[in-house]
């Protein structure tokens, strides 16, 4: 018998791509715009903020080999330093480079004359050695005559110089009172070269004078430099302020003071919304309209309160419990003015507390709240051991948000104390940048805040895991 093969049939395999899991690009492409927001609108003025904080851009100046910008560098002198001026010269530069500066100039003249052999003589001489007698239409010098030098023993002839510097050629020699012709004008910028201790180093070269302070012949110091470095000056000088402790203490008080009443009210304002009352709409409109008051517009209103002629003494008055106007937005009620900034603070920002409350509770299943009330549990206890322990989210974010608000109290004190009685860290930032233009020292400031800010929320959120994770 013969036996027939049959041939085997085989299914093609899947390619291996075809398995793998498509990357849904569409949540990054999303989010990018807010990312790319926050790249420009936030990071990089932060990272801006932290710099100018912590670096100071003129702390060195670097010392040249010679008396020119482009020369090799001999080393490097901190702002501030005392030097001594070793020598002098000048150098040609632009008019515009000097600009509004405090640079020391020299004027240097190209002239035509004969000498007292008769003979022709051009070169460059500077303007201190020629009087002016005529200009062109311009209004540039075009003719003049030597200056006579004074004393017995003075040579009675004047160096003409190949180039507008005294350390080059002498082409020839001019007697007293020759006249010249004037065919160019050159400005040079003194150079000194000085010497200076640096770590304990000496480091000597050439800088030039607009980043100097001339006291007099020989001696001098740094004014400003052309190298950043890494410093910690402003900080200190924002510690050392006289305002700071003020200001910070202040800003803790009222979050300490604030805070706690703003929580309370809040979540009693959200409890009586969500009771569902006949006029529930009606309360949450009320409590709701401080949101669309401005910091300023807050401060001002309660300021014609506290005022001498403001309200509170109007109605003090009229009830016969005083009998003159009281003062209390002077140097002297200092805590009259906190408890206004407390109350206008209270007043205009317990709303957002309750609506971060408000949407927290209504996320409560109404079956838990309701199997609590049936077994026996009293509003307190339901507050106490279902409501607030299932609020936490809610008051975590109320809470961070709330302190970094009050960190950034700055309107309603202007407008109660004008920043000078009572003032906080803002007021300070706002005082160093606008009135005394320190930008470093407000970026210290701010960064200050931040800080703080930061630690604060980081505090927070610690605390919330640590109590979860101790509930487990």
């Amino acid at each position: 018998m013969t036996s027939e093969s049959v041939p085997r049939t085989t299914e093609p395999a899947a390619p291996a791509r075809q398995r793998r899991q498509r990357v849904n690009w569409a949540p990054y492409l999303l989010i990018l715009p807010s990312l790319l927001y926050l790249a420009i609108f936030f990071a990089l003025p932060m990272v801006r903020a932290i710099r100018l904080a912590v670096w100071d851009d003129g702390a060195l100046l670097t010392l040249r080999d010679e008396a020119a910008a482009g020369s090799r560098s001999a080393g490097s002198l901190p702002q501030g330093t005392q030097i001594a001026l070793l020598d002098r010269q000048g150098i040609v530069v632009a008019p515009d480079e000097l600009a509004g500066g405090t640079a020391l100039t020299e004027t240097w003249l190209r002239v035509a004359a004969a000498d007292p052999n008769g003979q022709q003589v051009t070169g460059w001489v500077s303007d201190s050695r020629i009087r002016v007698r005529a200009t062109d239409a311009q209004g540039a010098p075009s003719e003049g005559t030597v200056r006579p030098k004074l004393g017995a023993t003075a040579d009675p002839l004047t160096s003409v110089y190949a180039e507008p510097n005294e350390r080059s050629a002498v082409t020839g020699s001019l007697a007293n009172s020759a006249v010249v012709s004037i065919q160019e004008q050159a400005m040079l910028e003194v150079w000194f070269r000085i010497e200076g201790q640096n770590e304990g180093q000496t480091v000597a070269g050439w800088a030039p004078s607009r980043a100097l302070q001339v006291y007099d012949e020989t001696s001098g110091r740094i004014d400003a430099g052309d190298t950043g470095q890494f410093t910690t000056a402003y900080i200190e000088k924002m510690l050392n302020d006289r305002f700071f402790k003020p200001a910070l203490g202040t800003t803790l008080l009222l979050m300490v003071i604030i805070i706690p009443v703003q929580f309370i009210l809040a979540i009693i304002m959200a409890l009586v919304i969500q009771a569902r009352l006949k006029f529930s709409t009606v309360f949450l409109a009320i409590f709701a309209i401080p949101l669309a008051a401005s910091d300023l517009a807050v401060g001002i209103v309660f300021s014609s309160i506290f005022t001498q002629n403001g309200y509170l003494n109007s109605i003090l008055q009229a009830l016969g419990l005083i009998s003159s106007a009281q003062p209390y937005l002077t140097a002297d009620t200092r805590h009259w003015i906190i408890i206004a900034i407390w109350l206008a603070e209270v007043w205009r920002a317990t709303a957002i507390v309750m609506i971060i409350v408000v949407s927290g509770l209504q996320a409560i299943s109404q079956e838990v709240l309701e199997a609590a009330e049936v077994f026996g549990a009293s509003l307190w206890q339901r507050v106490r051991h279902v409501i607030l322990p299932m609020l936490k989210p809610s008051l975590q974010v109320a809470l961070i948000l709330r302190t970094i608000l009050a960190l950034q109290v700055f309107a309603v004190v202007i407008a109660l104390s004008g920043g000078e009685v009572v003032t906080v860290l803002a007021n300070e930032t706002y005082r160093q940048y606008y009135d005394l233009r320190n930008m470093n020292l407000a970026a210290a400031y701010a960064g200050f805040i931040l800080v703080i800010s930061m630690i604060t929320a980081v505090i927070y959120l610690r605390m919330v895991r640590t109590q979860e994770e101790a509930g487990q």
